[in-house]
């Protein structure tokens, strides 16, 4: 059976020239993202451009001569689709598709593409659904019959195979009311699971960072899983939760979250608000940063950007903790002078997700952080109750101890989050 040949695909970055110097991102280094997304999905990129435009025309985004070349180019490379790395207008989009003869789709389609492709749980294939939905509504009012998909779904680089579904702006809101109705109930059933780990209750820790800086591969390492880690963008979709025990004893719950990305498309932030309320619950954020790219302070900003949307200034400033991952690709030099910055930094820690460097560190970090949240309690403990009094050793800091002949009174340092389990266990609700 003979192997099929990938698309062939161009891509675009246009830069509009503002005067300005301080961009924290070059052109080129925005341009190789867009490429890196592409090939995510199995693209083949032919060409690649940076295009500076002194202003955005409003019917092709690019200026018209600028349209003329690249329909050249596509004519000598043979390709199947271009990719406009901004965010295109449903004009500027059908005017471009026209003059170049081909599929053009812009940067939040692309987001969108990879997503669709991601998604292995219900919960997840619906958000990206709504996502595509919500973004088609405007585009899809029988004016892409020309398209042709292999595959079922909402994709948009599908081959021979399937006969185009022809949608319009009625079955497509109908569509769209079903999924959220159907995100009401996975929103429910995870407010139940919340609600259930606070009973318990367990701290909870999020997980966020830019796509690709190596969430997942920490993610393993904590917990000792398999959780698909690849050298690929939006490598995870769907989130994951895993208990986790820090050195001092204490049980946490961590969760793994999707990658952020710049200019991340609205549509998927609002449908993926259900998986990001994780995040807004969670009593500690890790931020994790591949330290070694060399926009990770845009990417910082970029992520920050999206949690800040979410309402989490407060959490940011007070809950936040930086962990800059892929410290064994940096040289020796640059090693100690990242880890000599640092010791001046409470909030931050260098570590290698690959090797395990630096864990020890982040845990006690974490460790710490958690205690910042500890109480002072007076404790009376009948003392047949041997199983309550180990716990208590097990998860308190004991300040003093007196006993008389039936109770043991305890004086006890412990975190606002066991408080709940102590209370339980004394009423005799529990043997945890």
């Amino acid at each position: 059976m003979l192997k099929r040949k990938s698309p062939s695909a161009i891509v675009i970055h246009p830069v509009l020239n503002l005067g300005s110097s301080n961009l924290l991102r070059s052109p080129s280094s925005c341009l190789s993202e867009a490429i890196g997304l592409s090939e995510s999905i199995g693209l083949t990129i032919v060409f690649s451009e940076v295009v500076n435009i002194s202003k955005i025309n409003p019917s092709t985004y690019i200026g018209r001569g600028k349209v003329e070349e690249i329909r050249n180019i596509i004519c000598i490379k043979s390709a199947d689709l271009v990719i406009m790395d901004c965010q295109l207008s449903a004009m500027q989009q059908r005017n471009l598709e026209k003059f170049f003869d081909c599929k053009v789709i812009d940067r939040t389609a692309l987001i969108l593409e990879i997503f669709g492709e991601r998604a292995s749980t219900r919960e997840g294939v619906l958000q990206v659904e709504l996502a595509h939905l919500s973004y088609q509504k405007s585009r899809l009012v029988r004016s892409w019959t020309h398209l042709e998909r292999q595959r079922g779904g909402a994709g948009f680089l599908g081959g021979p195979g399937e006969k185009q579904i022809e949608m319009d702006r009625r079955i497509i809101s109908e569509r769209i009311s079903k999924i959220k109705k159907d995100l009401e109930e996975v929103k429910r059933t995870r407010s139940l699971h919340r609600n259930a780990r606070k009973k318990v209750p367990y701290s909870t820790i999020a997980l966020v960072g830019y796509t690709n800086a190596g969430k997942s591969t920490l993610f393993n390492y904590l917990t000792d899983s398999s959780v698909l880690a690849k050298d690929q963008l939006f490598a995870t979709l769907d989130p994951t939760m895993r208990h986790l025990c820090l050195p001092g004893g204490r049980e946490v719950i961590i969760s793994d979250t999707v990658g952020f990305i710049s200019d991340l498309p609205t549509e998927l932030v609002a449908a993926f608000r259900a998986t990001l309320e994780e995040v807004v619950e969670a009593d500690i954020i890790l931020h994790i940063r591949d330290c070694c790219h060399k926009d990770s302070e845009a990417q910082r900003e970029d992520v920050y950007k999206i949690l800040k949307s979410l309402g989490l200034e407060e959490k940011v400033e007070n809950n936040l903790l930086e962990v800059l991952n892929k410290v064994d690709l940096l040289e020796a030099e640059e090693k100690e002078a990242l880890i000599t910055s640092l010791s001046r930094k409470d909030k931050v820690v260098s570590v290698s997700a690959k090797t395990g460097e630096g864990i020890k560190d982040l845990l006690y970090l974490i460790e710490r952080k958690l205690g910042e949240n500890k109480v002072d309690l007076s404790v009376k403990i009948p003392l047949e109750d041997g199983f309550t009094i180990s716990w208590l050793y097990r998860r308190a800091e004991i300040v003093s101890r007196r006993d008389d002949d039936k109770v043991a009174f305890f004086h006890v340092r412990m975190d606002r989050a066991e408080v709940k389990r102590l209370e339980d266990l004394l009423k005799g609700k529990k043997k945890i």
